[in-house]
């Protein structure tokens, strides 16, 4: 009986598939049986990837309202990118509040219109979406909420869901949404089948029984299934995870998750190998829960937030792969209009024009997410680096790559060979490689349209002149655009080096034969190129149609520089005579006449004042060595100056968050009228001296601190109560879980970089401590290296000075901390390395200290200098 019922569902599950995919000409997403999505018309498993984008909505609307933009061209823009980037998922969560009455009634206004606007044009390019209706909280981040009326404002997010008006507001809000009609398609969302299916809400927050949340979601569905919709819906079930049997028990077909491997909002540009971080996403509650495997799974946010690496997001797609994930939605895209100043989430950052390594990491990661197999394992890190056919990733060369034969992208400069030239279609890339020459900044693509004929699209430079994760503003300008002419030279065999080279983007009047590969002075734009003597079976022109493109289609924002950008970082530390390397990005729209360094030694008043002068080495990188003669103990002081015909500039003037400088001062320190005091510093120290590698100077000085679980309570305090004596860092954890872990963590590379001589003869690490306040017994302290392993030893008791010493030789390699602490936070938070590796002080990135604290009891650790010796 049992058998015969499942095949009768079977049965009529098809049957209404085919009725739905008839009806539509179109095909559709079903749910089967086993929690697999698959395409009705050919039974295949779906598999889609994607981002968020939040133009129709809150601060994204609002910012291009002040810019007096308009936000359909801007949609117009974002999509062609998207699309450019191969991506076909799209996926938001609706600002309800800005969306519906005190009731829940559906407002007919302009968020709504540009929501339907925008889901015609990604619908146009063959993306599907899902729809998580509602947020249920404001729409002013990182503003302050604008009231609009909307019923969400009336009530606690947590009481969202169990609140008799609220709940009702919300089933009228969702039967009003899934049955809206777009205009601009014709179709009711519950109709369309580009729309894929809808999610109730996003990140809901629960607070009552498992019987109350039941009933609140099927009141829910109940709701939707009234409009007559037939799509699957979905529920998040990676938060309140003591109701999660509850989730399993209605009929949502689809269940939503999250994943932030390296936490959110640090604030600042995060630094290291995070590849330990997202080695596997392991669900808590999948061995646990009944029908764990009969409903889909859905990523609808995911970043690797506060870094701009391109080396993550395709290993993050494998792991999704292997966890068994069929949508994976990143968050968010910025719009090109305001991505300059990152204001939309300030720890997220992804933009083609803006963050173009890491916009065609994204592309390698959408190939994976397409050709990798559901469920399959590719071992653990760092075997799990090469993976599929071709996938690559690298942290040491922050790069992710894709070379199966056909298809060969890189986000950052790549030796690889592709795997079979003379078959290549499809070229993207930043930098250089064996196959394109390029010392522009932005991204490329070279694609085959037919043997002989290729579209080439360049984007134009991008330089990051501050750190994009502090904090935000539209007057802050976090990466500037150039249009620099640089020189492409191209080695596809079946294009040769003869070829036809022709403009094809609007405004673009380029035209020109190339005899040897090389395109001398290329600037931003789409170009055709056509093999010498090749006869095309097409008619290529601009508006011709290929893939889900236009040919002459070009969307890049218009030159930011009005002015010569310097962005340079002084060595922290260096030797006393020993040679210095500074090197700086110097852009502008023109290349400078020269770019000099002059030491703080210099004056108006002397007759002679030497100088260095800096060599562009590629790109916009300068470069000059200082003579090991003027590097002196102390500190070497030095500015960069610009000149280009009458015009000079001094950097740095002005430092901006991330310490680089927003803009020059006029003139150079030798005109008798200069008045800046600002100068780049780097420490200089006698050759054999101890590498310093925490020096106490405020409450922060650079160590972070963490607790494991999140929610023990830390407390930090600078001591430097004595004229005499040096500070010292307090941190006082007080454990309210079982197991505690306390964990310090400070960035050390800069530290080490320019001591590598003496780093080599260095045995022990060195801490002085408050010995009254140490528990040595549960203290232990050493390195994670660039691998990602961690290396530490026990503590012993302090010396009578007050310094704990530990030699190299007794550090062994332990877990690994996922720190900053992920979310959901139902994900391990240690990684264990399969593979024994011996430490190397050579790879040292981070220091850590850590602390086994007891339960529910206080824990006080005083720290002060800590070095090598």
């Amino acid at each position: 009986m049992k058998r015969l019922l499942i095949l009768t569902f079977i049965s009529l599950l098809f049957s209404f598939v085919n009725a739905q995919a008839k009806s539509t000409s179109t095909p559709i997403i079903y749910i089967d049986g086993n929690g697999v999505m698959r395409w009705s018309d050919t039974r295949q498993e779906a598999s889609f990837f994607g981002v968020n984008y939040t133009l129709p909505f809150a601060h994204a609307y609002r910012a291009l309202g002040y810019l007096g933009l308009d936000r359909k061209a801007a949609i117009d823009n974002d999509v062609y990118h998207i699309a450019r980037l191969g991506l076909n998922a799209y996926r938001i969560h609706l600002w309800d509040v800005e969306l519906t009455d005190g009731e829940g009634n559906l407002l007919e206004n302009e968020h709504l219109d540009l929501m339907d606007y925008l889901i015609a044009k990604l619908k146009e390019r063959n993306i599907h979406i899902v729809v998580t209706a509602q947020t249920n909280f404001g729409n002013g981040y990182p503003e302050r909420n604008i009231p609009t009326g909307g019923f969400s404002y009336k009530y606690d997010k947590c009481d969202m869901h169990s609140n008799p008006e609220a709940i009702a507001a919300q089933e009228t809000y969702l039967h009003d949404l899934v049955k809206h009609v777009n205009p601009y398609t014709g179709l009711a969302y519950k109709d369309d089948p580009s729309i894929v299916g809808f999610e109730i809400n996003n990140e809901p927050c629960h607070s009552g029984t498992k019987e109350e949340v039941k009933a609140y979601i099927n009141r829910m569905l109940k709701a939707i299934h009234k409009t007559g919709n037939r799509k699957p819906v979905f529920y998040n079930v990676s938060h309140n995870e003591y109701v999660v049997d509850a989730y399993y028990e209605t009929a949502i077909q689809g269940t939503t998750y999250q994943w932030y491997p390296i936490g959110l909002v640090s604030g600042q540009t995060q630094q290291g190998n995070f590849l330990p971080s997202i080695d596997s996403y392991d669900i808590s509650f999948a061995d646990k829960v009944k029908g764990f495997n009969k409903k889909a799974r859905m990523i609808y946010e995911f970043d690797p937030a506060d870094i701009m690496y391109s080396y993550m997001y395709p290993a993050m797609a494998r792991t999704f792969r292997t966890a068994g994930f069929q949508w994976i939605t990143q968050f968010a895209y910025d719009p090109m209009d305001i991505a300059s100043t990152n204001t939309e989430y300030q720890t997220h950052f992804l933009n083609l024009a803006y963050t173009p390594h890491k916009a065609i990491s994204m592309k390698i990661a959408a190939e994976a997410a397409y050709r990798l197999k559901r469920g399959e394992s590719y071992g653990s890190y760092p075997q799990d680096t090469l993976f599929g056919d071709g996938f690559r990733v690298s942290y040491t060369e922050d790069l992710s790559e894709l070379n199966n034969g056909k298809k060969y992208y890189y986000s950052n400069n790549t030796h690889t060979q592709p795997k079979d030239a003379s078959q290549l279609v499809s070229i993207a890339g930043c930098g250089s490689s064996p196959v394109v020459s390029y010392e522009g900044t932005g991204a490329y693509f070279v694609d085959c349209l037919e043997p002989g004929v290729w579209r080439l699209e360049v984007m134009p430079d991008a330089v990051v002149v501050s750190d994009p994760f502090a904090k935000p503003s539209l007057d802050k300008e976090v990466v500037t655009i150039a249009y620099g002419a640089w020189d492409m030279a191209i080695q596809i065999p079946d294009l040769g080096k003869e070829f036809a080279l022709t403009a094809i983007n609007k405004g673009n009047l380029r035209t020109e034969e190339v005899t040897d590969g090389k395109i001398r002075s290329l600037r931003p734009g789409v170009y055709l190129l056509k093999r010498k003597n090749s006869t095309p079976t097409q008619n290529w022109k601009a508006d011709s149609q290929w893939n889900s493109i236009r040919i002459g289609e070009y969307a890049a924002p218009a030159p930011r520089i009005t002015e010569f950008k310097v962005v340079h970082t002084p060595a922290t530390v260096t030797e006393a005579g020993k040679a210095l390397t500074i090197s700086a990005q110097v852009a502008g729209n023109v290349f400078p006449d020269s770019v000099i360094i002059y030491t703080d030694k210099i004056s108006f008043w002397n007759e002679h004042n030497p100088y260095i002068k800096m060599k562009r080495t590629s790109g916009y990188t300068y470069q000059a060595t200082i003579p090991a003669a003027e590097i002196k103990e102390g500190c070497f002081r030095y500015n960069i100056i610009v000149c280009r015909g009458d015009s000079t500039r001094t950097y740095p003037a002005g430092i901006s968050s991330c310490g680089n400088p927003s803009s020059g001062t006029k003139g150079n320190p030798l005109d008798w009228n200069y008045t800046s005091d600002s100068y780049w510093a780097t420490r200089v120290v006698a050759p054999g001296s101890a590498i310093q590698l925490l020096a106490v100077t405020d409450t922060h000085s650079g160590v972070e601190a963490y607790t494991l679980p999140e929610w023990n309570e830390l407390q930090r305090t600078l001591l430097d109560f004595s004229p005499i004596e040096k500070p010292l860092l307090q941190f006082t954890f007080t454990s309210k879980g079982e197991r505690p872990q306390h964990i310090l963590r400070k960035a050390v590379k800069e530290e080490i970089k320019g001591r590598k001589d003496k780093l080599r003869s260095c045995t022990t690490l060195c801490i002085r401590v408050n010995s009254h306040k140490m528990l040595s017994e549960n203290f232990s302290a050493g390195f994670i290296t660039s691998d990602g392993y961690t290396y530490k030893g026990i503590c012993t008791a302090p010396s009578p000075e007050g310094i704990i010493r530990i030699p190299f030789k007794d550090l062994r390699q332990t877990d690994t901390a996922l720190l900053p602490i992920a979310y959901p936070t139902f994900l391990k938070q240690y990684f264990h390395p399969e593979k024994e590796i011996s430490f190397q002080p050579e790879k040292i990135e981070k220091l850590e200290l850590s602390v086994s604290g007891k339960d529910k009891t206080k824990t006080t650790i005083e720290i002060g200098e800590i070095w090598l010796e």
